[in-house]
């Protein structure tokens, strides 16, 4: 009988911790090992208008997302204030959030706008950040995209 509450116990416990990081898979653009941004500074899109690629030695954790920066200054500046550093739409496509789906992106194709940063596809097909400049009215497709955004946030990609 002990054997199999510790077995059950045990059960529970990998059934928690898979649902808790399937949650973080609902709100965030994360790879398999809990990198966000592909790697990418989130310091280095806001603060210097740039796609800089962080460096492993230079990691922090929130919201149980990892983020790499540039250098132990970039990383300390996130830690100050992580929030003002986050991706908008958890790093998913603004336009595709704007049109209701989330959709991976080029971290090389973002805007900076009103002190936040927003991520854009980009394949041979597609590039939604055009589609987003097109439109003329980043105030507008930005309300759409964070009504849609309340609801996306919490499905599967």
């Amino acid at each position: 009988m002990k054997t199999i509450k510790i077995l059950s116990l045990m059960v529970l416990t990998v059934w928690a911790t898979s649902c808790i990081q399937a949650q973080d898979k609902q709100a965030y653009n994360i790879d398999n090992s809990g990198v966000g941004l592909q790697g990418y500074s989130p310091v280095s899109y806001l603060d210097l208008g740039k796609a800089q690629l962080g460096k492993k030695d230079y990691k922090a954790t929130h919201e149980g997302v990892t983020y790499y920066f540039t250098s132990a200054d970039q990383k300390a500046t996130f830690k100050k204030n992580p929030k003002k550093y986050l991706p908008q739409y958890g790093g998913y496509c603004a336009f595709g959030v704007y049109a209701g789906a989330k959709f991976r992106v080029d971290p090389n194709n973002f805007i900076v706008k009103d002190g936040k940063y927003f991520l854009y596809l980009n394949n041979l097909e597609v590039d939604a950040k055009q589609l987003w400049e097109d439109e003329n009215n980043h105030s507008d497709l930005k309300k759409k995209a964070d009504s849609n955004w309340e609801k996306l946030s919490k499905t599967y990609n």
